[in-house]
């Protein structure tokens, strides 16, 4: 069967990748936030994983709010940059896990989810920017990638327990799947920030330092959080962090926190990630 080998949770914010574009990778301004992710890749090194399931939110790129699907899965061969508004970025495509994505979304309908199967679709900064932070600008992509959308735009968004359901069925598709790629799973999104409204600007410091130990320490308290309580505490777009409990509850009840990181402000948002390993 085909197996986790790591969980890893990360900011996606769309400033990185513009950093990126124009070589300011090692100003003052970015460098200590690049610098915390080199853990980060050499693990990705080490790892040679063959599958990256990627689990982020559109940001109105390829789902406008007259369609907004609250779960969606990519069953694409490619997966081409979208043109965020200056362009498609200079980065390869991303080709697809088709079979196992396949595999994963009839193990969602089997345990009552309804997905939106996406057949052809670009992807934004959402699956962009983790799988730079990891694995660098290659020429091509070393692993094929898994997408999966999660609606943190429109309200109503998913119950925290729901994406925490739908990371169990993640793994029951990895553990029943019969080849034996070795898979890592990408949950994306926050950490706290708010872009708009009397709070525009607003990031939790305390809030987002607390998440990065007790994702992997004691993430009950996020999964029984409310989405009411995610906004309070991270700010509107702060509830992206429901994404990361798909990738959390996939792996083990007891993991090691291989390595975290957190920056603030990056653009106007607390950022940072985690390497996850289950233990033994």
């Amino acid at each position: 069967m085909a197996r986790i080998i790591g969980g890893l949770g990360t900011s996606h914010v769309p400033s990185i990748g513009a950093a990126l574009d124009k070589g300011l990778r090692d100003t003052p301004d970015w460098k200590p936030f690049f610098d915390g992710y080199e853990v980060g890749k050499q693990w990705m090194r080490d790892a040679k994983p063959d599958i990256a399931v990627v689990v982020f939110n559109d940001h109105g790129n390829t789902f406008f709010l007259d369609r907004v699907p609250t779960f969606a899965v990519g069953v694409a061969e490619t997966y081409n940059p979208v043109d965020e508004g200056w362009g498609p970025r200079a980065i390869p495509a991303f080709e697809g896990a088709v079979d196992f994505s396949w595999h994963f979304v009839d193990k969602l309908v089997e345990r009552h989810f309804d997905p939106m199967v996406c057949r052809e679709i670009e992807v934004d900064h959402g699956l962009q920017v983790p799988m730079e932070l990891f694995f660098g600008r290659p020429e091509a992509w070393p692993v094929k990638v898994l997408p999966i959308w999660v609606n943190t735009i429109q309200y109503p968004i998913p119950t925290p327990q729901r994406c925490w359901e739908m990371g169990k069925v993640l793994r029951e598709a990895i553990e029943s799947w019969p080849g034996d790629e070795r898979v890592v799973i990408l949950g994306t999104g926050g950490l706290s920030h708010q872009l708009q409204g009397a709070r525009a600007g607003f990031i939790n410091q305390a809030a987002d330092r607390a998440w990065l130990d007790g994702i992997a320490s004691n993430p009950e308290p996020y999964r029984t959080m409310s989405r009411e309580d995610y906004v309070e505490q991270f700010g509107s777009e702060g509830a992206e962090l429901i994404m990361w409990l798909v990738m959390r509850a996939a792996m083990n009840n007891d993991v090691n926190l291989v390595h975290k990181h957190y920056h603030a402000p990056a653009s106007m948002t607390g950022a940072g990630m985690v390497v996850l390993e289950n233990a033994a």
